[in-house]
């Protein structure tokens, strides 16, 4: 976390968003960076337009990126790090690097704090919870990332407040009213550049989960704005149950779009649909006009593209 020199050719093993976060953080500083991922696309839980996107930004930014690959070994060197990669066709391929970061996911730190001694349920150290924090052994309460994702700061603080509002009620106060979570509207959020936001079902999942979907999309080029702040790149995806007018998802890729997320999160918390997001009036000239648009997108009705 805290390297004696700047990596000068690093090795960034994953791409969800700390490997993407990290890589891009030192691509910016001047590394020469390479991300190695095994899945067919980076930010493999974003929406797969957005992946799509982020790629073709990193590497006009001069990152390269490996998709549908693994690394088969790496050896320590009195340089550096040697690094066994297989690619996409199969061939493997010895790169020599100053730096490695693995970033394949995190575990919860729960070894040996008497999880079993008190029959906590736990399954890979991921400690089991109800909607309010609490285990399945009474006065035993969990929260953030030793509990299921997604392991996000902002996630375990809400889940903390819950908790302590849960514990409140069953000691009798009766001026809290715990919420229950729900995990469908948690914004994830990924600090690159671009930077990447979202938040519930993306396209593809709306699909698989067998809503008939109508999408929109509004790109940043088209948005005065974000022309005026030079940053063009990027674009606002909005998915929505196109029986109900349900907001299922909302996906995005550019500059700022970690601040603009919490208004469809809010959107979707109030159980919103396209109708009320129609009529709603957004402020000009902001890159939150791109949210509108994009509503207006998925049932034909773009303004300014």
């Amino acid at each position: 976390m805290v390297p004696q020199e700047l990596p000068s050719k690093l090795l960034v093993i994953g791409s969800g968003a700390i490997g993407i976060e990290f890589a891009s953080f030192y691509n910016d500083m001047g590394s020469e960076v390479t991300v190695v991922e095994m899945m067919d696309r980076i930010v493999p839980v974003e929406d797969a337009d957005v992946s799509a996107c982020l790629e073709k930004a990193l590497v006009k930014q001069g990152m390269t990126i490996m998709t549908g690959a693994g690394v088969e070994k790496l050896d320590v060197t009195a340089s550096g790090v040697k690094a066994a990669i297989k690619g996409k066709d199969g061939k493997v391929v010895t790169s020599d690097f100053s730096h490695v970061i693995v970033a394949v996911g995190i575990v919860p730190n729960t070894e040996n704090i008497g999880l079993e001694a008190l029959g906590v349920k736990a399954e890979r150290g991921i400690i089991a919870i109800d909607d309010y924090g609490r285990t399945n052994v009474k006065g035993v309460w969990a929260i953030g990332d030793v509990t299921p994702g997604p392991w996000l700061a902002h996630k375990a603080s809400h889940e903390g407040v819950i908790a302590a509002e849960s514990i409140a009620k069953e000691l009798g106060n009766k001026d809290v009213h715990p919420h229950a979570m729900d995990r469908r509207n948690i914004p994830g959020c990924t600090y690159c550049h671009p930077q990447v936001a979202s938040v519930g079902l993306t396209e593809a999942k709306a699909k698989e989960a067998g809503h008939e979907v109508k999408a929109g999309t509004f790109p940043f080029i088209g948005n005065g704005k974000a022309i005026a702040l030079g940053e063009p790149e990027g674009f606002i995806k909005t998915v929505f149950d196109a029986k109900t007018g349900e907001l299922l998802g909302a996906h995005m890729v550019g500059a700022e779009v970690t601040e603009l997320i919490q208004g469809y999160v809010v959107g979707k918390t109030l159980e919103t649909t396209e109708a009320e997001l129609m009529a709603t009036v957004f402020p000009h000239p902001t890159l939150s006009e791109m949210m509108h648009e994009s509503v207006l997108a998925a049932y034909g009705r773009a303004l300014h593209i």
